[in-house]
């Protein structure tokens, strides 16, 4: 007998674990992962930068954990010797009609509690990023980078040298309640537990339905990123991080330019749909949770009224050139003879009924389980302030 099972082994699966192992040591915690490693999905495709919580709506889960948590990774990679560089990124406006959101963003930080920020003009932003164009700016010296498969890795080694289980190749395909105990059944085996705790990702939404009767109210909508790499003689265009005015009534950053803490630079991601919750290709298919996507009634109506956006990524996904022009709106050197193809995440987008795109963290308790429901980015950057407010959640239990 289990006395927490935690099903997903990410990174806010793993950070949740460590938490509640770390603050209840006497508790029996064993995190389940369908694949043959951790930070296979979502964790492992992201472009590792560590956010500073500038994006986030003041008060809101995403801010609080997203500031809270960066300094609890900072602390955690200092203590596991794992290499970061606080390089710091701008954030530009590249037309005149952006600046007002650009103004609005910078005061956003602010009431955030960022200190050191400041705006550009575009020299200044040029004595930063020599190669950037745009009519204002401003810098934020809390961005960072890191390996965030790297940081999954070292939580699980610290999970498993104070008692706790990470058991791989452990798909959940059911989960009986029975009173105030729990089993979840695996291909391979089952596991009794007192508590589970849904950390399942793109499957989370599939997890939490398992663990209650009623029908749930949203779904996890699949949106894959699609990067391209600047070739090694090119990769002076980008000292940092450069970021666009993102669109404000869309969830995604827009197409940006990162350095990676293993070297090189991306340059992406764009956002289309994707055909699968692990469709990492283009034309990667699969037919059941496609239908799912475009049966749902929240997705209907997310297409209605973004189907101009959408059109546009995926035009971009197919059209090299569209993706340059694209990148050229930041640094007009760039060309499509600069960029090769890089890899793809898809990100795990919860959608209501409704066709509210949830906007922030969601945590959907039920009397024998815990779901994390929506964890898109800020997650990796909040992971163990994530971990550590679900740890409180579960020692209120015990």
């Amino acid at each position: 007998m289990q006395d927490v099972v935690v099903i997903g082994g990410g990174i806010v699966g793993l950070a949740t674990a460590l938490k509640i192992k770390e603050r209840q040591p006497s508790l029996r915690v064993v995190v389940l992962e369908k694949e043959n490693e951790v930070a296979k999905h979502q964790t492992g495709h992201n472009s590792g930068v560590i956010h500073s919580g500038l994006y986030y709506k003041p008060g809101s889960l995403k801010a609080i954990n997203c500031i809270k948590g960066y300094q609890m990774l900072i602390d955690f990679a200092n203590e596991e010797d794992i290499p970061y560089d606080l390089c710091g990124k701008i954030v530009v406006a590249t037309k005149k009609n952006q600046v007002p959101i650009l103004d609005g963003l910078y005061e956003r930080g602010a009431e955030n509690g960022l200190l050191g920020f400041k705006k550009l003009n575009l020299e200044q932003m040029r004595e930063i990023e020599p190669h950037v164009t745009g009519v204002a700016g401003f810098f934020v010296p809390q961005t960072g980078i890191i390996d965030y498969k790297l940081v999954c890795e070292k939580y699980a080694e610290r999970l498993q040298k104070i008692g706790g289980q990470v058991v791989l190749g452990q798909k959940v395909i059911e989960i009986k309640s029975t009173g105030k105990t729990s089993t979840v059944i695996t291909q391979t085996g089952f596991y009794e537990t007192k508590l589970v705790v849904n950390c399942a990702g793109l499957y989370s939404d599939k997890m939490a339905q398992l663990t209650q009767d009623e029908k749930i109210h949203l779904r996890i909508i699949p949106f894959r990123g699609e990067y391209f790499e600047l070739k090694p003689e090119r990769q002076y265009l980008v000292k940092n991080l450069i970021y666009p005015v993102p669109d404000p009534n869309f969830p995604f950053l827009g197409v940006h330019f990162t350095r990676m803490i293993q070297g090189g630079v991306e340059a992406g991601p764009n956002a289309v749909l994707a055909f699968g919750r692990e469709s990492y290709e283009k034309l990667d298919i699969n037919a059941k949770e496609l239908w799912e996507t475009l049966t749902w009634p929240g997705f209907q109506k997310v297409a209605t009224k973004y189907w101009q956006t959408g059109l546009g990524e995926m035009y971009r996904s197919f059209s090299k050139a569209a993706f340059t022009r694209a990148l050229q709106e930041l640094i007009p050197d760039i060309t499509a003879s600069d960029l090769t193809p890089g890899g793809a995440g898809v990100r795990a987008q919860a959608c209501d009924r409704d066709g509210g795109l949830l906007d922030d963290f969601s945590i959907i308790e039920r009397p024998n389980a815990i779901n994390i429901c929506n964890a898109p980015s800020p997650a990796a950057t909040s992971s163990l302030a994530i971990g550590e407010a679900v740890s409180e959640l579960v020692l209120q239990r015990f």
